[in-house]
């Protein structure tokens, strides 16, 4: 037995040991501040000590029923606690909290501690915001339900079986790579739309504007050139917000532009930088004037997971690609950037994403590739810039005007110095 356990007086197992009690004690700190829970600080250090002390007798006897002798004995006792604590209903959340906690004490002991803390944190997260959980669940609506199920499919059973093969003319039409943008497009959207709805108006114009140009920038400059013209009183938040929404679209270019093409990233990022920090100035500045007392109006924008706007923007990416690949061959650059001067008026992603692929294809420059992309993103703000003078009117257009032409001049100042 000495040989077995007295290894080097047993003290370098100390840290896996200590690791537990930390995991144990930031779950159990949780639960401690849940009146209906049964178990507390102490009980989960225990139980996530306990897990690696059986992990170690499991392995050093070359008995794995050890280990499974101890969760049954946790899960046996927190049962009984809850049994004889006679609630109608005491719930389950604190029981399987215990059993996770037992489970991550002994990952500690088989060399995953990295994985068990963040899954700690990760679940230490997850039970305290349980009210605001509980809220976002319950301001989905059935067709959000819906359409979530809708975009798992599309991801994990359908996206699996496309070929993943080049077709058509220039070999440019990939079913399994076409079908991938449209969940990269719509997962990002979906992100946005979520974290929307869980904001609400609660926090301002600062993450109205974020998460709406994580939505759609041309939806939420519709919506709130709308408002503005409406209230006149909150022009400066609708501006405000517009500016935001259009400024977060660079935001997306540049993960898009490093998840498909990383090569390309190095050529971009100057270009898409340049109008975010030259926009980044104006917007800090309105923020300053604005008045925070304003009402905000929350956006009712359309789930970006639903199938039809998947489907939709699916075709939209397969038909600019190929009109893309079409016209860069039979005219040139100019040919393309015409594609992307008009593509890009009320959908950047799609030409964003057709240069990208091209541009692995080689079948573009990276200053082509950028050139195309930098295109239409002007072009689209040259468009939200005429929704707002034709929606918000002219006094919402001039508080508009300073931003946008600042966030151009960064493009192109960027654009020229390649």
């Amino acid at each position: 037995m000495e040989t077995i356990f007295l290894q080097g007086n047993g003290i370098e197992a100390l840290p896996q040991f200590l690791t537990s009690l930390a995991i144990g004690l930031l779950i159990g700190l949780e639960r401690e501040r849940n009146p209906s829970a049964r178990a507390g600080l102490r009980t989960f250090a225990l139980v996530a000590v306990f897990g690696t002390l059986m992990a170690l007798l499991s392995s050093k006897t070359g008995s794995p029923w050890l280990l499974i002798a101890g969760i049954l004995a946790v899960a046996g006792m927190i049962t009984a606690s809850y049994f004889n604590n006679h609630e109608e209903d005491p719930g389950t959340t604190t029981v399987i909290a215990l059993l996770l906690c037992y489970g991550l004490g002994a990952m500690i002991w088989y060399g995953q501690a990295k994985l068990a803390v963040m899954l700690a944190i990760g679940v230490t997260a997850l039970l305290y915001f349980k009210p605001e959980l509980r809220g976002f669940s319950q301001k989905l609506a059935r067709r959000d339900l819906v359409a979530v199920l809708q975009f798992s499919v599309l991801t994990f059973i359908v996206l699996p079986i496309l070929p993943n093969q080049d077709y058509g003319p220039y070999q440019a039409f990939n079913p399994y790579h076409a079908w991938l943008m449209v969940v990269l497009i719509s997962g990002i959207s979906l992100a946005g739309y979520a974290a929307l709805q869980v904001a609400g108006t609660r926090y301002g114009a600062p993450l109205l504007g974020f998460f709406g140009g994580i939505v759609s920038s041309t939806a939420t400059t519709l919506i709130y050139a709308k408002q503005g013209k409406l209230n006149p009183a909150m022009s400066y938040l609708a501006a405000s917000v517009i500016l935001i929404a259009s400024l977060v679209v660079l935001m997306r270019l540049m993960i898009l532009s490093a998840v498909v093409a990383y090569g390309a990233l190095p050529t971009l990022f100057p270009v898409l930088a340049g109008g975010l920090v030259f926009g980044l100035v104006v917007a800090l500045y309105n923020w300053r004037r604005m008045d925070k007392a304003g009402e905000l109006f929350m956006p009712e924008t359309s789930n970006p997971a639903e199938l039809h706007t998947a489907i939709g923007f699916g075709l939209l990416y397969v038909a600019v690609l190929l009109g893309a690949a079409w016209m860069k061959d039979i005219a040139g650059s100019q040919g393309l950037y015409i594609v992307a001067l008009v593509s890009g008026l009320t959908d950047v992603d799609a030409i964003t994403l057709s240069s990208l692929r091209l541009f692995n294809l080689g079948q573009l420059s990276a200053h082509q590739t950028v050139t195309a992309i930098a295109i239409a993103y002007l072009s689209n703000l040259a468009f939200k810039f005429g929704l707002v003078i034709f929606l918000g009117g002219r006094t919402l257009a001039r508080h508009i005007s300073i931003g946008f032409a600042a966030i151009a001049c960064g493009v192109l100042f960027g654009l020229f110095a390649l």
